[in-house]
């Protein structure tokens, strides 16, 4: 397929945008802009965002039943870990918007049409890996503390958790661990989705551009990341409920994100003979 190009661009150049500095007040105004896009269309979004409550009720009602209720919480804080890919059509939404294009729910479906595709595909693939080795972590932390017979009831596990010194030593490392995935996946995604969209730049590319504008604004970064992370939980707690509407804010405002951190792409112009 001669279309097909990962490592770069099409051209099989390795293309490196600049990255901007940014401040507290840029991601409130990404956010506000991401509101905007929401409420400029909210039943089309929230149509579109409940496959992510309803996948959510159906591993947590998996994980209860299978006797895996030690998954529970790591199965929900890791939305935060595929929440990039998961928001892709958003992101194109909010680009076709911003061109002044038709945004209706459907057309998130038009980035099976993009020509980065293929680049989307992999990073896609490697945060759904990182999502399954946080998994296996966090079972195999569980354990190590508590060995391999699964909790007897719901009751019994939040017991063991509160109230003894391996449930508080689950709950420390397990969230400092947690910590670390949730910042590979920042560092390496947090533009890189939206980038991809917006220029057909090759997947090294884009991680990199996105590991760079964290490495520029490492502070704003990291509350970007913890807002992220807040509103992902609290969405969550409502049987995953209010992610329906978490979920397309962020995404929406990932894009104006991308816009405020990205510097737009330079057009050369073409000179023609005279």
């Amino acid at each position: 397929m001669a279309g097909f190009h990962v490592m770069t661009d099409a051209h099989g150049m390795h293309a490196q945008p600049t990255v901007r500095h940014i401040t507290t007040s840029d991601l409130w105004d990404a956010l506000r802009l991401g509101a905007e896009d929401f409420w400029a269309k909210p039943s089309h979004y929230v149509f579109l965002c409940l496959i992510y409550p309803i996948v959510g009720v159906i591993l947590t009602r998996w994980s209860s039943g299978s006797n895996a209720i030690q998954l529970v919480y790591p199965l929900m804080s890791g939305f935060a870990l595929i929440g990039p890919f998961a928001a892709i059509g958003l992101y194109e939404i909010s680009r076709r918007r911003e061109l002044g294009m038709s945004s209706r729910w459907h057309h998130a479906l038009d980035v099976r049409h993009s020509p980065a595709l293929p680049s989307i595909a992999v990073i896609g693939i490697l945060l759904f890996a990182l999502f399954l080795l946080w998994l296996f972590t966090a079972q195999s932390l569980y354990t190590s503390l508590f060995g391999a017979e699964p909790p007897a009831s719901v009751g019994a596990f939040v017991r063991d958790v509160l109230t003894t010194g391996k449930g508080w030593t689950l709950i420390l490392v397990g969230n400092a661990v947690g910590f670390v995935f949730a910042v590979v996946v920042l560092a390496t995604t947090v533009v890189a989705f939206p980038l991809l969209l917006d220029r057909d730049v090759g997947a090294v590319s884009a991680i990199e551009t996105s590991a760079r504008a964290v490495m520029a604004n490492p502070l704003t970064m990291a509350l970007w990341g913890l807002t992220v992370a807040v509103l992902l939980v609290a969405g969550s707690i409502p049987l995953f409920a209010g992610l329906a509407v978490v979920m397309p804010v962020l995404g929406h405002a990932t894009w104006h994100l991308y816009r405020k951190v990205v510097e737009p792409e330079q057009i050369r112009p073409v000179r023609r003979p005279m």
